[in-house]
């Protein structure tokens, strides 16, 4: 029986067709990462995110149906651009001689932080969505973590960490980014992102790694 959570699902006829229509949408999102990160959802009002936009009131309702349908979707966006920020950062890496599991895990996390650091607001909303809107805070998570899982099972078969990679680590690695981020990014961002990076990188050398490799 499949128990993970369906993504939630985005009206067709609300999303823009124009290259206008989306650079006033990303404006909505934008305001919404402003203004729910400050206020909460409860607290947050459309008035306040169109305002914050630069768009009229009614502009709202080309794109989103209400609060909550916008709020959804911001959590979609952030869970996005959180994985672009990793691929992006493991990218980097292309091209480059003997790249090896941990390098690739150690670049993901610090694009993770680098965005959070950014974005200190993602922890927020993405928490608050537990309760918004259980739906996508679960696929955020699970997606993310089978992302993670994939990139633990492809170090696997190329030797480089344990062969006994379960999707338990996946969750456990994520859990260890999400906390280190709190602590770190949002908290306070005092320590250098290259100084928690390899702090992260050298747990994942004594659990994950392939003992004598």
């Amino acid at each position: 029986m499949d128990t993970q959570a369906s993504p939630p699902v985005e009206q067709d006829d609300k999303l823009p067709r124009t290259e206008r229509g989306r650079r006033t949408r990303r404006k909505l999102l934008d305001a919404a990462a402003a203004e729910f990160g400050e206020k909460g959802f409860h607290e947050a009002s459309i008035s306040g995110i169109t305002t914050r936009a630069g768009t009229a009131l009614g502009s709202f309702y080309t794109y989103f149906d209400s609060k909550e349908a916008l709020f959804r979707a911001l959590v979609q966006d952030m869970s996005a651009r959180v994985k672009q920020g990793a691929a992006e950062a493991v990218g980097e890496l292309a091209g480059k001689v003997d790249v090896r599991a941990l390098d690739i895990e150690s670049a993901a996390f610090q694009g993770f932080l680098t965005f959070a650091r950014e974005h200190k607001e993602i922890y927020r909303i993405i928490d608050e969505s537990e309760f918004v809107d259980p739906d996508s805070y679960r696929q955020h998570y699970e997606a993310t973590a089978a992302r993670m899982f994939e990139r633990l099972q492809r170090g696997a078969e190329a030797g480089d960490l344990r062969p006994d990679i379960d999707e338990a680590h996946a969750w456990a690695l994520m859990g260890m980014n999400v906390f280190l981020g709190l602590r770190y990014a949002v908290w306070s961002d005092q320590r250098s992102v290259e100084d928690v990076t390899a702090m992260a990188r050298s747990l994942l050398a004594e659990g994950l790694a392939r003992k004598g490799g």
